[in-house]
């Protein structure tokens, strides 16, 4: 009987590790001394980062940062230098300056992310959409996300994009500030947002300027708040359960 040595464990747990992570077409991720500028953006206590409960999950004492990966220095890697190329020489022929439509560009876990001023979101998708080069012809869903301690970014929206003709991917994301939530809508673009928009509207109050009919999806028309961001109250509905009341989480005794 052989045992491995701790020598050749490492080895193949890096290899397999190497392997799990590889971006596109082959390329690994990049490491962290790449990024520059990364920040953080508030600290995550717990283990699901939540107030005001007790946290019976055993991790209670967890503290750890919430980051934001800063921008990539080139080469990207795979098809993603050519992707953000192309997308230069678009939007320059159009009139629009690449770094002034664009805060920056993150390759991440194998992934590309355009993070684009709100103001040029529409000149960007279209950029995207119709340079030949480029050709994202499908956007496939609107996620918004809720990040209170971001000053005056507090809302994000991402977009998940893919090239048909190329089969290519990517984000873009978009930001706005809890006090002035507006985006503009990319209906026009990609019809398919449609109700993309209005469930991110519904549950982050993302407001898309332009959409023919921004409107709550899921919740009922006079239901107050947006029940996915942060600040939202865990709330819920009293119920009998062989003839014990489960009162809604907040309303829960704590264990510390």
């Amino acid at each position: 009987m052989t045992f491995d040595t701790s020598d050749n464990t490492d080895t193949a747990h890096d290899a397999t590790d190497a392997a799990a992570t590889a971006g596109p077409e082959g390329t690994l991720p990049e490491a962290d001394s790449t990024q520059s500028g990364t920040e953080v953006i508030g600290v995550r206590r717990g283990m699901f980062g939540v107030t005001g409960t007790g946290d019976t999950s055993g991790y209670g004492r967890l503290v750890r940062p919430v980051t934001l990966p800063g921008s990539t220095p080139t080469p990207y890697g795979g098809y993603f230098d050519e992707v953000v190329d192309s997308l230069r020489a678009a939007l320059s022929a159009g009139g629009t300056r690449f770094d002034t439509a664009l805060e920056k560009v993150v390759v991440f876990r194998g992934e590309l992310t355009l993070h684009v001023r709100r103001e040029h979101l529409v000149a960007v998708a279209r950029a995207l959409r119709d340079d030949p080069a480029l050709r994202f012809e499908l956007c496939l869903g609107v996620n918004g996300v809720h990040y209170p301690e971001d000053s005056d970014r507090e809302l994000h929206a991402a977009y998940h994009l893919m090239s048909i003709t190329h089969n290519r991917r990517l984000r873009m994301e978009v930001s706005a500030p809890d006090a002035d939530p507006h985006i503009p809508s990319l209906y026009d673009v990609y019809p398919t947002t449609d109700w993309h928009e209005r469930e991110t509207y519904d549950f982050f109050g993302i407001l898309f300027d332009g959409h023919p009919s921004l409107t709550r999806i899921a919740m009922p028309d006079d239901w107050q708040g947006h029940p996915q961001r942060k600040d939202y109250p865990l709330g819920g509905i009293p119920v009998e359960y062989k003839g014990a009341r489960i009162p809604p989480p907040d309303e829960r005794r704590t264990y510390s």
